[in-house]
């Protein structure tokens, strides 16, 4: 076979060309003479037309119908016409239902690729002998899918090494960068980087709080002590959600099938809150209602104030309710959630070697303690250590934590304010009556002079008679609203009993310089142990912004120059989070589409008159489709802010072109 006999690839455009582009035969064929078979059809069958007319009809009949002249003919290209119209018909339907078959059955193939870890003829012969549900590559599967993660892991955590000592390298410091990277970095709560009381100058300590929302958690995690009913009540919902989700994705498809535009994110919205009464409704005691359409409302009643336990008394394995429990128990639904990120954030300690001494897992408080070392003597303890403090919240827990959040900080302000007062006192005793020290002391000297030569005159209020409203410490506090009602951050309050602190201890020096009488003593001594409460308060994390949700607090003590625990425990944090957290979701950028910034109406040209009319007779355009209008419109470009503040003239009145601005040419005809 020469080259010229090879099989023509589809770049090829000939008609008679096998498989060629535009060719009416095909390889498929082998070399038939397509032409000559359709002739062939056609003349028989005008033949056999011709024919039983001369049997069927008279000769004088006959003779008026020419047959030999032009009856031939005219049969031939009937037949012709009408066999190329079902050819065609056919070869459409054909065509289409070959492009469903093929797409389906690659669809097919790609699943079982893609789903199968086993060669793909083992598979069929499974599938074939004992069908899917007897003979399964679910083990292997499972066991395949866990050698990749633990190799991607691994190599992860590589990478992340290697990301740290570069960044580390090129920035010369540590920051909270180091921590948490990408995708997870909206999660931190707070991180502050301190020096170490002990060996400030060598040593540095490390507060990061990493907060996980309950809508962001891979698996919810629910308390010890929820009903069952609770349970149940929340996988109806989420049955619920999903349904109307895969409703609306639905309304997408045909929309798009339809050619019509997509849906906009409000619109989404509008659509899922109204399809909420199809499936569920707010009578509770009616027995027929839609929110008993899964679960009847007697299974309902039998579970309420069922919590993980029952009184051994009353436990009876027959009972409804028991058995109900047990469905529930069976899935794990209760420990799921919390038990999988226990086991996530200790498998990533132990793989990348970050052992720890110490744990305490409280399961019904949802409370999970690690720490490196037993020993909590920071005397005792390496410069090189962490501690994990893992807690699950709810709305409830939260409510009472800025409740106690609350009555600390008042408590301080009271014990701070106390030790002022006492301070002053001490101070305005141990003043000279006689010298002045200060300047409150010459501003009383000097009162009644003021008075007399300046306030009298001018008739101004003395200062004394001022209200005061600064208190020269702290600015003056603006007023509360309700979103600072709400969600306080005490910033003010904090950075106001700090400068008091710092005030009182500058007030201590100046008093008794190097003097140290039993009074200063007792007066340092209670100010320390206030700025080391204070200073451990300010450290803690605000319950006010917390989430309901996991609550991840790590305690770090490392080395400044050498930062290994600081290098670890950033993978780990990275591992976890990505393990146990779905990330941020961001409804708008998740359903957008390239498609509605291509969805033009210039796309689709038309002869037609109609195209043309259809601006003028249509409403008045938007601000954006006139400055379309105006760089498309055959007139010339007109002046850019007339065009977007004014809608574009109507056919009946066209305007005179008008001379172009700069930086918009007009459009050659």
């Amino acid at each position: 076979m020469g080259a010229i006999d090879l099989p023509k690839s589809p770049n090829v455009f000939h008609p008679e060309k096998p498989s060629a582009v535009g060719s009416r035969n095909s390889l498929a064929q082998e070399y038939r003479d397509q032409q000559h078979e359709v002739n062939q059809l056609l003349e028989e069958e005008t033949n056999k037309v011709v024919h039983h007319l001369a049997a069927k009809l008279p000769k004088d009949v006959l003779e008026r119908l020419d047959v030999m002249g032009g009856m031939k003919e005219k049969l031939y290209n009937y037949f012709n016409q009408n066999y190329q119209n079902m050819f065609n018909r056919y070869m459409v339907t054909t065509e289409d239902e070959m492009v469903k078959k093929i797409r389906n059955y690659v669809d097919k193939e790609e699943t079982k690729i893609l789903a199968r870890y086993t060669p793909k003829e083992v598979a069929d012969l499974l599938d074939q002998v004992g069908g899917a549900d007897r003979f399964n590559t679910g083990e292997i599967e499972k066991s395949m899918v866990n050698m990749y993660g633990h190799l991607q892991g691994h190599i992860q955590r590589g990478v992340n090494e290697l990301e740290n000592h570069t960044n580390s390298l090129l920035r010369q410091k540590t920051d909270t960068g180091a921590f948490i990277r990408g995708e997870n970095a909206y999660s931190i709560v707070k991180c502050a980087f301190k020096d170490n009381n002990v060996k400030p100058k060598t040593v540095t300590d490390v507060k990061l709080s990493v907060n996980i929302l309950d809508s962001e958690l891979i698996s919810p995690i629910f308390h010890y002590q929820v009903t069952v009913e609770y349970l149940i009540k929340d996988l109806l919902s989420k049955h619920l959600i999903d349904t109307i989700d895969r409703e609306i994705d639905k309304v997408k498809d045909e929309r798009i099938d339809q050619g019509l535009e997509e849906l906009s994110d409000s619109e989404i919205i509008f659509n899922k809150m109204g399809r909420v009464e199809n499936y569920t409704d707010d009578n509770g005691e009616e027995p027929k209602s839609k929110r008993y359409n899964h679960v009847a409302k007697q299974l309902m009643d039998r579970l309420q104030n069922l919590r993980a336990e029952i009184e051994p008394v009353e436990f009876d394995q027959q009972n409804v309710r028991e058995n109900l429990k047990k469905i529930v128990d069976i899935e794990n639904i209760r420990s799921r959630g919390f038990n999988t990120a226990i086991n996530s954030i200790t498998s990533i300690l132990d793989t990348s070697r970050m052992g720890y001494q110490y744990i305490e897992n409280l399961k019904n408080a949802r409370e999970l303690l690690i720490r490196e070392y037993e020993d909590t003597d920071v005397k005792n303890l390496p410069d090189e250590r962490y501690q994990v403090r893992m807690r699950y919240y709810d709305n409830a827990q939260l409510i009472e934590e800025r409740k106690a959040y609350d009555t600390q900080i008042k408590s301080f302000e009271t014990e701070v304010q106390h030790l002022w007062d006492v301070i002053t006192a001490i101070y305005e005793n141990v003043k000279p009556f006689f010298k002045i020290t200060d300047f409150n002391d010459l501003a009383a000297k000097n009162k009644n002079r003021i008075r007399k030569l300046i306030k009298e005159k001018s008739g101004e209020p003395l200062y004394e008679d001022i209200a005061k409203v600064w208190d020269e410490i702290s600015f003056v506090n603006p007023g509360e609203t309700d979103v600072e009602k709400m969600n306080r951050t005490y910033i003010y309050d904090k950075d106001k009993l700090h400068k008091k602190l710092i005030l009182m201890r500058e007030k201590l020096k100046d008093m008794y310089d190097y003097q140290y009488p039993i009074e200063r003593r007792v007066l340092e001594d209670r100010l320390v142990f206030l700025e080391k409460e204070y200073n451990r308060f300010d450290y803690m994390l605000n319950p006010y912004h917390i989430e309901p949700g996991l609550l991840l607090d790590v305690d770090i003590t490392s080395i400044k120059r050498k930062k290994a625990t600081l290098d670890s425990m950033a993978n780990v944090l990275n591992e976890f989070l990505h393990g146990v957290s779905k990330g941020f979701q961001d409804a708008a950028f998740a359903s957008f589409s390239r498609r509605r910034s291509t969805v033009r109406d210039d796309i689709n040209q038309s002869f037609s008159s109609e195209a043309d009319a259809g601006p003028a007779s249509a409403a008045p355009a938007t601000p954006a489709q006139a400055y379309l209008d105006l760089l498309n419109s055959d007139d010339g470009a007109a002046d850019t802010e007339e065009a977007v503040t004014t809608p574009p003239p109507k056919a009946a009145a066209k305007a005179p072109p008008k001379k172009p601005s700069r930086g918009v040419a007009p459009r050659r005809k």
